[in-house]
């Protein structure tokens, strides 16, 4: 089933995530919905708050920005409770950013260039690895959206101050969306 995506202003999205302690045949259909929710969504990335759950999971597939960004092949993730670690040593690049919470926007953030990470799949099944390049970009964003973030978090205030009549719009809900959406007024 799609899910409607939470919209900037939402408390949801400003909630640190709870740790998922087991799974369980509502968190398996949470997960497809979220996977069907994304795609449909043509997003790369969902985090559970963006569908109105406070718990740490997210879904991510880069695999249709692997032409651009070959690092994305192959990159369709279940993470449940990720860990990451980021060397403040790496390169810092900064890239445009959207994300399906903050329609109509975009961005340039700063993000490290390279991660590690740990985390359960959707089989709780234990894993960790190292990622770069956009990929690493996407598991950031996503990650953020667990810490009760968004990523004009990571734009300077006069930034902020420039695009504040369209976060008041989003948050009012005034935007035009192709996919489901909840804003934090209705």
């Amino acid at each position: 089933m799609i899910l409607p995506v939470y919209l900037y202003g939402h408390p949801v999205l400003r909630r640190e995530a709870e740790t998922l302690e087991a799974d369980s045949a509502e968190l398996q259909k949470l997960i497809a919905d979220m996977w069907e929710t994304m795609y449909h969504s043509d997003g790369v990335g969902l985090a559970a708050p963006q569908v109105g759950k406070s718990i740490r999971l997210i879904v991510i597939d880069g695999s249709p920005m692997a032409e651009r960004f070959p690092e994305c092949a192959g990159s369709k993730m279940c993470l449940i409770n990720p860990e990451i670690e980021v060397d403040e040593d790496t390169e810092v690049v900064s890239r445009e950013e959207g994300c399906l919470s903050l329609p109509g926007l975009s961005e340039n953030v700063k993000r490290h260039e390279k991660l590690r990470m740990r985390w359960l799949d959707e089989n709780f099944k234990e894993h960790e690895g190292e990622f770069s390049g956009f990929l690493a970009r996407i598991i950031q964003h996503e990650f953020d959206h667990l810490l009760g973030k968004v990523y004009i978090d990571h734009v300077s205030p006069i930034r902020k101050q420039l695009i504040r009549s369209k976060l008041n719009n989003i948050v009012k809900g005034k935007v035009a969306c192709e996919y489901r959406v909840k804003s934090a007024t209705k």
